[in-house]
C-alpha cells in the first residue's frame, strides 16, 4: 500500500519542481492511463505494449495540459491553479467513468499473483515487482533532479521562472517536459494500482490523500524522502489497525495524519526536505 502512495506522491513532486504547484489531478490523470491501457488490451495489444503506448500518451497529454490550460493561470494566484486541478480531477473522473461506466474493472497484473514465503510471512510478487518498480523510479528522478541539466533545469524554473528565462532556458518547454513526465509517471502507477484495487474512476481517490501526507511528510523538494515517507504511511497505518484495539480499520486513516502533524512539529520541511530562506 506505500508502494501505491509512493507512485502518485513522486508524480506530486515531479509537477511541484518543475513548476513550483501541487497537481490534485494527479491520481485522476493516472486513473485515465489505466483505462487507456484496458482499452487496448480488448483490441488485442499485449499488455506491456499496451501500457507503453499508454505511457506515450499520456506524456503528450500532461504537456497539452500545461500548454493549453494551466498556463493560463501562470503568474497569478496560486489557489486558482490549485482549484483548476481540483475542477480537472472532477472532469476526469467523469468522462472516465461516462465511457467506461463505474463498475469495477479487472485489469491484468504485470506480476505473478502467487506468493513465497519469507520469515514465516507470505509475499506476493506482485507486490515486491511493485516495492521494487517504485523503487527504481525513485533513484531515477533522485538522479534526474540532482545530476541531469534538465532536471537542474527544472528546478530553475520551479525557483523563479523569470530568472530562468532571462539565462536563457526555454521556461514553457521545460513547463511542458514537467507535466508531461508526471502524467507518464502517474501512467505507470495507474498500471501497477489497477490490479490490485480493481479499475474505476475513483480508485486512486483515498490513495491522493495519502500521497499527499507523504509529500509534506517526505519533504516536496525529495524523491526519495516522499518514497520513504509513502512507505512510513503504508506500513504504520496497517500495524495501528491491527494491534491498536482503539483505532482499528475504521480510524486507521487518522493515524498518518497523527503522524505527520508530530513531524511537523518537530521539522517542519518534512522528513528530507530543505528549508527555504527568504529575504524580506
Amino acid at each position: 500500500m506505500g508502494s501505491i502512495y509512493a507512485v502518485l506522491a513522486l508524480a506530486i513532486v515531479l509537477v511541484n519542481q518543475s513548476t513550483g504547484m501541487i497537481n490534485f489531478a494527479q491520481g485522476g490523470m493516472a486513473v485515465l492511463s489505466a483505462y487507456l491501457s484496458y482499452a487496448l488490451l480488448g483490441w488485442g495489444v499485449p499488455l506491456i505494449l499496451a501500457i507503453l503506448i499508454a505511457v506515450a500518451i499520456s506524456f503528450v497529454l500532461g504537456a497539452a495540459i500545461e500548454r493549453f490550460l494551466m498556463r493560463r493561470f501562470e503568474g497569478g494566484d496560486p489557489d486558482t491553479a490549485v482549484v483548476v486541478t481540483v475542477g480537472l480531477l472532477t472532469l476526469i473522473t467523469g468522462v472516465c467513468g461516462w465511457i467506461w461506466s463505474y463498475n469495477n474493472l479487472q485489469f491484468p497484473s504485470l506480476f505473478p499473483g502467487d506468493s513465497f514465503p519469507v520469515l514465516g510471512a507470505a509475499v506476493s510478487w506482485r507486490s515486491l515487482g511493485t516495492f521494487l518498480t517504485i523503487a527504481a523510479i525513485m533513484v531515477l528522478l533522485q538522479l534526474l533532479f540532482q545530476k541531469t541539466k534538465i532536471g537542474l533545469a527544472l528546478r530553475a524554473v520551479s525557483d523563479n521562472a523569470r530568472s530562468a528565462s532571462f539565462s536563457g532556458l526555454p521556461v514553457g518547454r521545460l513547463l511542458m517536459v514537467g507535466w508531461g513526465l508526471a502524467a507518464a509517471l502517474g501512467a505507470v502507477g495507474g498500471a501497477l494500482v489497477a490490479p490490485r484495487l480493481s479499475l474505476t474512476p475513483g480508485m486512486l481517490d483515498g490513495a491522493l490523500v495519502y500521497a499527499l501526507a507523504a509529500v509534506i511528510l517526505g519533504g516536496a523538494t525529495s524523491p526519495i524522502g516522499v518514497v520513504v515517507a509513502a512507505w512510513l504511511i503504508g506500513v504504520v497505518e496497517n500495524l495501528a489497525a491491527v494491534y491498536i484495539p482503539f483505532i482499528g480499520y475504521d480510524l486507521r486513516i487518522a493515524v498518518p495524519f497523527i503522524l505527520l502533524f508530530v513531524v511537523l512539529l518537530v521539522r517542519p520541511q518534512g522528513l528530507f526536505g530543505r528549508k527555504t530562506v527568504v529575504r524580506v
